[in-house]
């Protein structure tokens, strides 16, 4: 435990950063799965519309510095190469 009253609200946003981060972070892994699913499924029109709330998770979570750019682009780039080879 810190002593020092600095130290202390350090830990104290240290763990509110943390529960932002963990909303971004399941709030872009259930989108994940949902686009997963309609590409399992061979949805077209879901997939279509479930790359774009993806994009934007990502691209929200980047922002906040939550995932870093390369994870971004990698993803966008396996996700939209999948969505294109269902037509």
């Amino acid at each position: 435990m810190p002593n020092i009253k600095n130290a202390k609200k350090a830990v104290i946003v240290q763990e509110k950063k943390n529960k932002a981060n963990n909303i971004y972070k399941a709030s872009l892994k259930t989108a994940m799965k949902n686009l997963e699913k309609a590409i399992a499924s061979k949805d077209d029109e879901k997939a279509k519309a479930d790359l774009q709330v993806v994009y934007n998770r990502l691209d929200k979570a980047a922002t906040k510095g939550v995932v870093t750019s390369n994870f971004v682009a990698r993803h966008k780039s396996r996700f939209t190469k999948k969505v294109n080879e269902m037509k």
